[in-house]
């Protein structure tokens, strides 16, 4: 138990610049702390004293504002930040070195019992704020959730999911990406700073497209002007088009 407890408060200050000392990790983190509960009422629950169990996680909830049901599955060195509003299904699992942030659900979409409903995180997944997943499917492992995403499908080790409903970027395949990925580390909240939703980057690639059309087409026209053919009047005026402003939109 103890042991347990000095990884807990240990992984607190690798990933927290906030934390300052052991002492106030233990006294002043809600996670650590629901940690705790659902170690007891995990232990109730499969020892069969089901409302016991329910009654000590309801307390839990009651004292830091994080909802863990005592059927979930909770590996070593989680990290459930700040923590308030943080929802964790019956059958959910997480695995080593996860990190949730707050207003974070793990979630059913099904109504049968004893099935698989809940979702299953594999090592060392970041789930960021507000982020909902739901279902019984496997987020692999290192993949990242961005705040507020809404997971309904698997999502692939080492990738990152944005959006909703949220939509898979894949990791990099060549050996520079993978290096500049070792650089960042520990990615907050889940995402970084090039890891744009994928419909926003398209359309920003279509303006951009866009405008290069519209250039081009100035300038065919100015070389038709200059060669004595003037076809201006004959072409009917077109709305005004301001990429700037459609750019800002999907930004």
């Amino acid at each position: 138990m103890f042991a347990r407890l000095r990884e807990d408060i240990s992984s607190v200050l690798e990933r927290d610049p906030a934390a300052r000392s052991r002492w106030e990790v233990l006294t002043c983190y809600p996670g650590v702390h629901a940690l705790l509960f659902h170690r007891l009422a995990h232990r109730l629950w499969y020892g069969g004293f089901h409302w016991l169990a329910r009654f000590t996680s309801h307390v839990s909830r009651f004292l830091t504002g994080i909802e863990i049901h005592p059927g979930a599955t909770v590996g070593r060195r989680v990290f459930i930040d700040h923590g308030m509003g943080v929802v964790i299904g019956e059958t959910a699992e997480i695995g080593d070195d996860c990190t949730i942030y707050q207003a974070v659900t793990l979630g059913g979409t099904s109504l049968y019992r004893g099935a698989k409903r809940h979702p299953t995180l594999e090592a060392g997944v970041v789930v960021g704020a507000g982020a909902k997943v739901l279902g019984g499917f496997t987020v692999g492992a290192g993949a990242r959730i961005g705040s507020n995403a809404v997971v309904v499908k698997p999502v692939p080790a080492g990738a990152t999911a944005v959006g909703n409903p949220a939509r898979i970027i894949e990791p990099g395949r060549d050996a520079a990406r993978e290096e500049k990925a070792r650089e960042m580390g520990f990615s907050a909240y889940g995402v970084t700073r090039d890891t744009d939703d994928p419909v926003a980057r398209a359309l920003h690639g279509v303006l951009d497209h866009a405008v290069e059309t519209d250039r081009r087409l100035e300038c065919l026209l100015e070389r038709l002007k200059a060669a004595g053919i003037n076809i201006n009047g004959e072409m009917e005026a077109s709305d005004q088009f301001d990429p700037n402003a459609l750019s800002k939109m999907v930004d």
